[in-house]
């Protein structure tokens, strides 16, 4: 059997085996349940309704859930609920995950550069990590999205730069345990080019914190959009989110409390599911896990 037949051999078994451990973690396997309906009630639910999240029907204000033809009932302008919760949830998760994407990038790639150069390279660029880790991350991003015209794309790119740090310090500690094994040195003696080492030996080896960290991303980039919006500072009416949701109903409280409710929901089940998520991802790519 050939080398190349060997590792696609096992690089196989290994995958199924970190399969295995995470449909074994119930709350993982509920958080990908719960994610996979949000997100198809986000796509597919728009179209099935019989209003869109601008329609405005003024005999049907404050419409409770289940009345009329609106299943999460109206908001003050008549507006189906449910039409604007799926609408506004394309737009958080969109967020989520692009700004996941943004931020693993920037510190995927600082991490391995101060993992890997070590020196006064590495020491620089995490005295640079620690630098932003020293500000409030949540008063950073209002600072920023103060002074930037709000918009989804504007308030991935803030979330992303202030959300990086902690994947550099992931990837750094990790790539620092690897740099000295003997994959490593034997490419050193190879000849081969430091970013060829960095990007094509040690990233691949890197890549379970690094896929578990941009896990918790996602949920921790929809709670921030979701907390800025409700300040004010982040996506803008009409243009509705979880976030904005939340901020038009907290003077209704009383009168028609699931015009809270229900976006609550929505964010706690979102960011819920994607710690389960993460939780069992990092279960099942650690080979000392219990579930093993």
């Amino acid at each position: 059997m050939s080398a190349a037949t060997l590792a696609s051999s096992r690089s196989g078994w290994l995958q199924s085996r970190v399969a295995r451990r995470f449909f074994r973690h119930k709350l993982a396997v509920l958080g990908l349940c719960m994610i996979t309906m949000l997100v198809l009630a986000c796509v597919a639910g728009p179209w099935l309704l019989p209003y869109d999240e601008l329609y405005i029907d003024l005999r049907a204000r404050f419409a409770p859930p289940m009345t009329g033809g609106h299943i999460f009932g109206t908001d003050p302008l008549g507006r189906d609920v449910a039409a604007r919760l799926f609408n506004a949830g394309r737009i958080s998760l969109l967020v989520g995950f692009f700004a996941m994407l943004m931020s693993t990038a920037i510190g995927a790639v600082i991490g391995i550069i101060a993992g890997y150069r070590g020196g006064w390279v590495g020491a620089a660029l995490m005295r640079f990590v620690d630098a932003f880790l020293s500000f409030p991350s949540i008063f950073l991003l209002l600072a920023l999205a103060a002074f930037i015209k709000p918009s989804p794309m504007m308030i991935t790119v803030i979330i992303a730069v202030t959300s990086w740090m902690e994947v550099a310090r992931i990837v750094e500690t990790e790539i620092r345990s690897l740099r000295e094994r003997d994959f490593v040195l034997a490419a050193r003696m190879l000849g081969l080019r430091s970013s060829h080492i960095m990007f094509r030996e040690l990233l691949p080896n890197a890549v379970g914190p690094i896929i578990v960290a941009a896990t918790l991303t996602v949920a921790r980039a929809i709670l921030l959009e979701a907390y800025v919006s409700f300040l004010g500072y982040g996506i803008q009416p009409p243009l509705p989110s979880w976030g904005n949701m939340l901020n038009s109903a907290q003077q209704y409280l009383g009168s028609a409390p699931w015009l809270a409710i229900i976006p609550g929901v929505a964010i706690t089940l979102a960011v819920t599911s994607f710690n389960f998520i993460g939780d069992g991802l990092r279960d099942a790519l650690d080979a000392r896990s219990d579930l093993n």
